[in-house]
């Protein structure tokens, strides 16, 4: 990333935000796609120690030139599981919930936000997460994952106002509307 740009898209979850970022590293050859998802530890991962060790481990090191490394977090054991190697790329685009910290903000070129109605949002993150234990359907509980979910927002609603992501946007994405098409 050393003269390259970070792009970080947040809002919140089930909004859209892997979409875009999915779409915008496709539409850019050898941009480089990280997720949040991965790098929290678990559903109380969205902490005051996210943001500092993502920049530690991975963005500054990127920023200086170097290959950032970290720990994915492994969502079926519950613990950080094997390490990824960040290669140096012209774009990095790092998207999820926790993407907008203040801590990241020196190395960023362009803030996000995507947003989408509460009811779509809720409705995505449970399917999302019901087909993320599809091979396990006995481990999948959907009243505890909506009681997860319902203290993960709360977490978010409290990130997002410390970290005055919105208002820190560059630029605002309907996650209810299709993508046009990228590249």
């Amino acid at each position: 990333m050393a003269g390259g740009r970070l792009i970080c898209i947040d809002g919140p979850a089930g909004s859209g935000k892997t979409t875009l970022a999915t779409a915008l590293a496709e539409a850019v050859p050898g941009a480089v796609l990280l997720h949040m998802d991965d790098m929290y530890e678990g559903w109380s991962g969205l902490n005051d120690d996210l943001g500092p060790r993502l920049r530690d481990q991975v963005i500054a090191p990127l920023a200086a030139g170097e290959p950032g490394l970290f720990r994915r977090f492994d969502w079926h054991l519950d613990r950080f599981a094997e390490l990824h190697v960040v290669p140096p790329s012209d774009l990095l685009v790092l998207e999820g919930v926790g993407s907008g910290d203040l801590a990241l903000a020196p190395y960023r070129s362009t803030l996000v936000w995507v947003a989408a109605p509460d009811e779509l949002r809720l409705r995505r993150g449970l399917a999302r997460d019901r087909d993320r234990y599809e091979q396990d359907a006995a481990v999948w509980d959907e009243p505890a994952q909506r009681a997860r979910w319902d203290a993960f927002l709360a977490d978010e609603a409290r990130f997002f106002a410390e970290h005055r992501v919105r208002e820190s946007a560059d630029l605002a994405v309907d996650g209810n509307r299709p993508l046009p098409p990228l590249g």
